[in-house]
């Protein structure tokens, strides 16, 4: 059984996150070896309905090389790649140590995994095993069961189908060829007074205003990262 280990101990070790904004990667907060991930969050709208809907990106870690200019300058050196860790995650364990002033409004803190097959990218999120935030530390181990109740497809947005899609879980568990990430969901979008137009179709926070106010808020930390492969 190979694991991997991170303790962010020299940074950020190729994890990242996204500005609240979308204009693009952004680095973490790190501090007495945390990774801190605050809001404002984006609100990745590619898997608008019919997709699953939306999603905040708190925590992303790439699982395949190499990584290009900007991604070094915002994550740093990618202790999974270089380690050449297995990307079969099918039935590994992951635990976090986490703790955060999180304020859910309805949303879990949920493992997504995303991968590649020919053109398509497809992602699962483990839905049927959240992630408490408290105050105080804790650690919490996940199972990435193959077991597709547990999961949820993101699916894709109306205009993204060319991108997005859906390969089932077996396929993409044994090769997770894109990354892994904390997501937040489902996260509730809701328009800041009338729009015109069909509010999925349009994108949220770009194209209308939303009430921040129903949005996940706070900020979460994590000091260590486990993921044991079943090998």
């Amino acid at each position: 059984m190979k694991t991997y280990l991170e303790q962010f101990d020299n940074g950020p070790a190729g994890w990242w996150g996204w500005s609240g904004n979308a204009e693009g990667l952004k680095r973490l907060e790190m501090k007495d070896g945390s990774a801190i991930s605050r809001s404002p969050w984006w609100i990745d709208y590619n898997h608008a309905p019919p997709g699953v809907g939306y999603i905040h990106m708190l925590f992303c870690l790439n699982t395949k090389g190499p990584p290009g200019e900007q991604m070094k300058e915002v994550a740093g050196s990618n202790a999974f790649t270089n380690n050449k860790f297995p990307v079969d995650f099918t039935n590994a364990r992951l635990t976090f140590r986490i703790k955060g002033e999180f304020e859910p409004r309805g949303a879990n803190v949920v493992l997504l995994i995303q991968a590649a097959v020919g053109d398509t990218i497809t992602g699962w999120m483990l839905t049927g095993q959240p992630l408490r935030v408290t105050p105080d530390w804790t650690e919490q181990t996940i199972t990435a069961v193959p077991d597709e109740k547990q999961w949820t497809c993101l699916g894709s947005r109306h205009d993204r189908t060319d991108y997005y899609g859906r390969t089932g879980l077996k396929q993409i568990l044994g090769d997770v060829n894109v990354n892994i990430m904390l997501v937040a969901f489902p996260v509730n979008v809701v328009p800041m007074g009338p729009i015109e137009g069909d509010p999925h179709i349009l994108r949220p926070a770009k194209d209308y205003p939303v009430w921040m106010s129903r949005l996940p808020e706070g900020y979460i930390k994590i000091d260590t990262v486990k993921i044991e492969f079943a090998g």
